[in-house]
């Protein structure tokens, strides 16, 4: 089959779009050959992965078609790409045509519906940009990741994203509506917004938390909420344990109570975050928010649940000292460049994080073998500066586990994520999957946990692999992302 030249491709592209919408410059193609993932490689010119061909930014549904259209008819890998904010290698490259189509022009609120409760972005849409809209007409998305001021609405529906108040809100796939989604052969689809229909399998599911492995998101309508931070309140307590945090927060949770933020840190992790009060113990964190009689019983409830398993407390933290913190949660762009600063002036890796979910009778049991095992069994333990967890997400039967590890890095760049991250991944992933947990609470399987993506499904992975054969037949909807490559996956790894 005859494969066209890049020049071509460029070509080609200049015939769909305008020149402006087209970017080639190597610096840009560069960076767009990988995220976060790789950071440290990527700042210190060690990525050894292809260069996209182009980074195209369409303006409307119609040229997203077009575009997928011929690069379906020419065999070109599309990376779709919404905000940048990916930590699993879901944005990196692994064929030698590719183009990165980037919706972050696609960025008009389309309607705010006060009414109705809804919301309807274009793909691009920050998510800072809806929530400071929403909150001067006294409403909220409820969403909040600690991307928030760059995140944007594609990339958050297809990378099935969490917000730190979850527990109160949900997560993406509880707040989208209805969503319009564009398939490699040119399908438009427009699921309509209504609040529950029984007319099949919720096919909202296919586009969210495809990765942009099966379509591309252009438009999504989500709820909204009343925003009253005037009643907000917060609660912090010193503990004796990770274990006693996760029963406080069964506890609360089983009982029915919905606080906004309901989190447990190891001693390790809030060194990080809570260091003028921490004092060496494990820190329990709730904040209550809503209406002031929702937010009245959660706090009895929280009240409650701390009685009942009062021998773990240690000592109630000052509420305003929470508060702060909460303040505080968010990163923007130019603290993104920080981090990588530092990483690049003192050669560590600071906030690496592997996120896991599992029932309330493993959860805590994973994460002591996790723990265990990376102390004993990871050959690099010495360069650990920093091995914790914590608990941020819960639920009715379960909660979440982030395991955080920072180092320092003694090897060439390209041979991080190998000597480091990819080790420590991996134990976290086959003790999570031992015990019948995910292997992936939010942040996506990307490139780098597809090599699991089997395990995880086990045998529901046929309904995965026959979406893929039937939506993207031949393949060019982010190549490496959920599906397993595994050669790819050892080639890539370095570097």
């Amino acid at each position: 089959m005859y494969t066209l030249t890049h020049s071509q491709v460029i070509e080609d592209l200049t015939a769909l779009l305008s020149a402006d919408q087209i970017v080639t410059n190597a610096e840009a193609l560069y960076d767009a050959s990988a995220d976060r993932y790789k950071k440290y490689a990527k700042t210190k010119n060690a990525l050894n992965v292809p260069a996209p061909v182009a980074i195209v930014f369409p303006l409307s549904t119609d040229e997203v078609k077009s575009l997928l259209m011929y690069c379906n008819d020419n065999d070109i890998n599309v990376i779709p790409r919404s905000g940048k904010t990916g930590t699993e290698g879901g944005l990196e490259n692994w064929k030698e045509t590719s183009i990165v189509i980037d919706g972050s022009k696609m960025n008009n609120i389309i309607k705010i519906d006060t009414y109705n409760m809804q919301a309807t972005v274009q793909t691009g849409v920050k998510l800072q940009k809806l929530e400071d809209e929403l909150r001067e007409l006294g409403y909220t998305t409820g969403h909040s990741p600690q991307s928030k001021p760059v995140a944007q609405f594609g990339g958050l529906v297809a990378t099935r994203s969490i917000g730190q108040f979850s527990t109160l809100y949900g997560a993406i796939e509880d707040m989208v509506v209805g969503l319009e989604c564009v398939f490699p052969e040119g399908q438009v689809s427009k699921i309509k917004n209504v609040p529950r229909r029984a007319g099949g399998p919720d096919i909202r599911h296919i586009a969210i938390g495809n990765e942009g492995a099966l379509c591309y998101i252009t438009e999504v309508t989500v709820k909204i909420f009343k925003y009253t931070p005037e009643n907000n309140e917060f609660h912090g307590y010193l503990i004796k344990d990770v274990d006693t945090g996760i029963k406080i927060l069964r506890e609360v949770m089983v009982n029915g109570y919905r606080p906004s933020v309901a989190r447990v840190y190891s001693e390790e992790d809030a060194r990080q975050h809570f260091g003028n009060f921490y004092n060496e113990k494990c820190v329990l964190i709730f904040t209550t928010e809503g209406a002031k009689g929702l937010v009245k019983a959660t706090n009895e409830g929280i009240n409650e649940a701390i009685e009942k398993f009062q021998e773990g407390i240690i000592e109630k933290v000052d509420s305003s000292l929470i508060e702060t913190w909460f303040n505080n949660l968010n990163w923007d762009e130019s603290r993104i460049q920080k981090e990588i600063q530092d990483m690049i002036d003192h050669n560590s890796h600071d906030g690496y994080t592997t996120e896991i979910s599992a029932d309330w009778e493993n959860v805590v049991k994973i994460y002591h073998n996790v723990i265990s095992r990376i102390k004993n069994e990871f050959d690099r333990a010495d360069d650990l500066t920093m091995l914790g967890g914590h608990s941020s997400h819960s639920y009715l039967n379960g909660t979440n586990m982030y395991f955080v590890y920072n180092y320092t890095i003694n090897c060439a760049p390209e041979d991080e994520l190998l000597t480091y991250h990819h080790p420590i991944h991996e134990i976290i992933i086959e003790e999570t999957l031992k015990l019948g947990g995910s292997m992936c609470h939010h942040h996506g399987i990307g490139k780098y946990r597809s090599e699991w993506t089997k395990e995880e499904h086990g045998s529901a992975y046929y309904m995965l692999e026959k979406l893929k054969e039937v939506f993207d037949p031949k393949g060019i909807m982010n190549h490496g992302t959920i599906f397993p490559q595994p050669n790819e996956v050892k080639k890539y790894i370095r570097g």
